[in-house]
């Protein structure tokens, strides 16, 4: 489907129109990339990436732009709209996208890998890229996997409870402290008051869910629809049928994972066996 235009002419798509202003500003302007850098205090190859679509920057930059361009906050809200926009994810996830940000409640189990409304930038792209997402393609992945964490920091956040497969915490990042940092990122979330946080540990062996991340959404409507995933597929669940199966799997791993006390202990353990970064 070709992007939608309105009467101006420019795309209705949130992250095209980011992309267009970006471009016709700076055309008004007559500036070159590296003028737009010196005038700004940043690189220029960093506006040229926003340019093409590459990146999104950040909200500051998105700032700094309107404050030079003198167009208010109209460069920040298209940053906004076009962070919040579920296109930029994969085809499979976008139906996925728009209920997250419209559910009441989430409840997840991970296996392997946290959850991506948990993790830091870092363990983002460590994940993406081992699953064979590169180039400007990983920048855009990344930047949209860390938009989403902006759910559980809204005004009026959802109820978000993970249970945690001990593999998920025994499988550290390549760098020592970046590993560090998303220990620490897992225990200051684990402190929200609308958090619950569990770990299930090796102990009780084999269960329903061994193999399968899935995410249930309590919707505005009253339904419950699930998210499950693997390494190569995911499928959103919506009939009633196999919803409360995997439901019925997720409160038995509930039952004999650690409360929620001991299993911010377990992480404050992770933590302490993270090695310490030489001194120099």
């Amino acid at each position: 489907m070709p992007p939608r235009r309105a009467v101006t002419g420019r795309s209705q798509e949130p992250r095209q129109r980011f992309v267009e202003e970006l471009r016709l500003l700076r055309a008004q302007k007559g500036d070159s990339l590296r003028q737009l850098g010196e005038a700004l205090g940043w690189d220029g190859s960093l506006f040229g990436k926003m340019e093409s679509g590459q990146t999104l920057g950040g909200p500051e930059v998105a700032q700094a732009l309107d404050q030079y361009y003198g167009t208010k906050d109209l460069l920040l809200t298209l940053w906004e709209l076009a962070l919040a926009d579920p296109s930029q994810f994969r085809e499979q996830y976008r139906r996925y996208m728009v209920l997250e940000s419209e559910a009441v409640s989430l409840w997840h189990y991970a296996v392997g890998v946290l959850p991506g409304l948990l993790q830091t930038k870092g363990y983002a792209r460590e994940v993406l890229a081992a699953g064979g997402i590169k180039g400007a393609d990983l920048d855009r992945q990344v930047e949209a996997r860390i938009g989403r964490s902006k759910l559980l920091a809204s005004d009026d956040p959802p109820q978000f409870r993970t249970i945690l497969s001990e593999a998920v915490l025994r499988r550290p990042m390549l760098v020592p402290q970046a590993w560090r940092e998303q220990l620490e990122h897992l225990s200051q979330a684990a402190e929200q008051p609308n958090m619950t946080l569990q770990v299930l540990t090796h102990g009780p062996g084999l269960h329903a869910l061994a193999s399968t991340d899935v995410m249930f959404l309590r919707l505005t409507d009253g339904r419950t629809v699930a998210y499950t995933e693997s390494a190569l597929h995911g499928e959103l669940v919506e009939e009633s049928g196999p919803v409360e199966r995997l439901q019925r799997a997720y409160d038995a791993v509930r039952d004999f994972a650690l409360s929620p006390t001991e299993s911010r202990k377990f992480i404050g353990q992770m933590l302490e066996e993270v090695p310490c970064e030489p001194s120099t």
